[in-house]
């Protein structure tokens, strides 16, 4: 990995999905814009905020998808991640992107 890019592996699949309800939605349906969640499980040199194994959320519609060992990734610079779900917490850390 170079400079600031996450490869990141999603979060369950990108077909149908259920409801909070148990409501069956099929992929075809159309939504409103939606952020998805992924893994991390690549960082380059100068990504500061991300550690493998973190979960990410990042815009579907800004991402370059990559295929290695018949496994689909995509790979993100980590201005596009809008959160992270870590369990460690920076005390002197604002959050910001500077």
């Amino acid at each position: 990995m170079l400079h600031d890019r996450v490869l990141v592996r999603l979060d369950g699949s990108e077909g149908e999905r259920r409801s909070s309800a148990g409501i069956v939605i099929p992929a075809t349906a159309s939504m409103g814009r939606r952020l998805s969640w992924a893994t991390a499980v690549g960082i380059g040199p100068n990504v500061r905020s991300i550690v493998v194994g973190d979960r990410v959320l990042f815009d579907p519609d800004d991402r370059a998808e990559v295929e290695l060992h018949g496994r689909a990734y995509i790979l993100l610079r980590e201005r596009d991640v809008h959160a992270v779900a870590a369990s460690r917490v920076e005390s002197d850390g604002t959050g910001l992107y500077l």
